[in-house]
């Protein structure tokens, strides 16, 4: 049976293409939704964008129909827009949108013979339209199970004499079940299951290869656990062109992401710049409130990456510190997210950190961006979300991680273990 699902503004503001992705069922926007979404359409973040988006998409619609008789969608459903039946300028002045939602359900159930569902991502709305008896949903078009998020990596037990020539070639061919490319593997001996070795499977899925080996000039950083020596492997393979890292406060994805980039651009020069951004804003708030120029703006906001070139910093032969000739050399480069669209970025060895806060066409924009000889790194902590649009499941560092897992071209790591210190590990674990 069709169904009719009515949605609230913070669905269109998260994924402007919501509307047909209910498949041939009917889609209702209350004419409060299109106001609060007009609302919208003059700000610069990426909600403005995709205010401004589903703005054009209706417009377009109405050359098919009236939008208030209801028009057909490409996908075999239907939309229209329902004005409230006493005053529409009373949704104006008042802003009850949520109220609005919900009479219109009340009002849909009792003239129409399918299920009507409220379909919003406020937590809020949905308990209400529960204690009222109306049928309510999470947009989930594009929700990644948590519970099932790819780790990037698994044990395997071999043999002793794989185990061995493994350790002498470097290489084993791989005959097993059928894994994701690039998955990184804890290789067990079945004999003894205290010998260990470490390895990755090629982006072919036909091979197990031996880890890269952590350069010297990357000594004082060095991986403390295997999570981080799969995440070091993959930040230092130039084969792999996007790497996505997971993790609680302090397992060092931010640290690691920083170091790999400055060795691969000062030392081994495979990318001409590091260049480093994350979405705290001007994805979402704006910084002109701040003094200065927008390095300046910036600062504040992109400390914790000076704090990880700090750490990295060692005095040079000639007495100048590794930050303050990245500064000067135009190496290393950090830049707000907003100034990514309509670039195309070649050769450059790209972090995003805090990703998590960004929505899945927000990551869709920065990968997009993408050019010749880039490499693409997404670090954030999927339960640190400050974004009110995403959660953990439905943000676009948990997108991009499901949806490249098929593809030799990406790798995933999910760091564990904490090693700031004992005391912000403990803390991460129990408050």
């Amino acid at each position: 049976m069709k169904k009719n699902y009515i949605l609230d503004t913070n669905v269109l503001l998260h994924d402007p293409n919501a509307i047909l992705h209910f498949e041939d069922n009917a889609v209702v926007l209350p004419i409060g939704v299109i106001q609060e979404i007009d609302h919208f359409k003059r700000d610069l973040s990426e909600l403005g964008r995709n205010a401004r988006q589903v703005s054009r998409t209706l417009d377009e619609l109405r050359a098919r129909g009236k939008l208030s008789e209801g028009v057909a969608l490409d996908n075999g459903g239907h939309l229209s827009v329902v004005m409230r039946p006493d005053n529409a300028r009373a949704v104006a002045q008042n802003g009850h949108v949520d109220q609005e939602i919900l009479e219109l359900a009340f009002r849909m159930r009792s003239t129409r013979p399918e299920p009507c569902i409220v379909v919003s991502k406020d937590i809020n709305l949905r308990i209400q339209a529960d204690a009222v008896g109306v049928d309510a949903e999470d947009y989930e078009s594009d929700r990644v199970d948590i519970t099932e998020l790819y780790l990037g990596y698994s044990r395997l037990e071999i043999p002793k004499e794989q185990m061995e020539a493994f350790a002498e070639k470097g290489m084993l061919p791989y005959e097993g079940e059928p894994r994701p490319p690039n998955e990184y593997l804890l290789l067990e001996d079945i004999t003894d299951p205290n010998h260990t070795m470490l390895g990755r499977l090629d982006p072919e899925g036909k091979a197990i290869i031996a880890l890269l080996p952590t350069p010297r000039e990357l000594a004082a950083i060095r991986p403390r656990n295997k999570e981080q020596h799969f995440a070091m492997d993959a930040l230092l393979d130039e084969r792999i062109k996007l790497v996505t890292i997971i993790g609680k406060a302090g397992t060092g994805k931010t640290l690691l992401a920083v170091a790999a980039g400055l060795f691969a651009t000062l030392e081994r020069k495979l990318y001409r710049k590091l260049l480093v951004s994350r979405p705290t804003m001007p994805m979402g708030k704006d910084i002109g409130y701040l003094p200065g120029t927008v390095e300046e703006k910036l600062n504040p906001w992109m400390q914790p990456i000076f704090d990880a070139l700090d750490l990295l910093s060692s005095e040079r032969k000639d007495g100048r510190k590794t930050k303050d000739l990245l500064e000067e050399s135009d190496q290393i480069s950090i830049e707000p997210l907003s100034f990514i669209r309509g670039r195309s970025i070649h050769h450059q060895f790209m972090i995003v950190d805090e990703a998590q806060n960004l929505t899945p066409l927000e990551v869709k924009t920065i990968v997009t961006r993408v050019g010749h000889g880039t490499k693409v790194i997404l670090t954030g902590d999927i339960y640190q979300i400050d974004n009110p649009y995403v959660d953990s499941t439905s943000n676009g560092l948990s997108k991009a991680v499901n949806k490249f897992r098929a593809h030799g071209i990406a790798a995933h790591i999910s760091l564990q273990k904490g090693v700031r210190s004992d005391l912000a590990e403990l803390a991460a674990n129990i408050l």
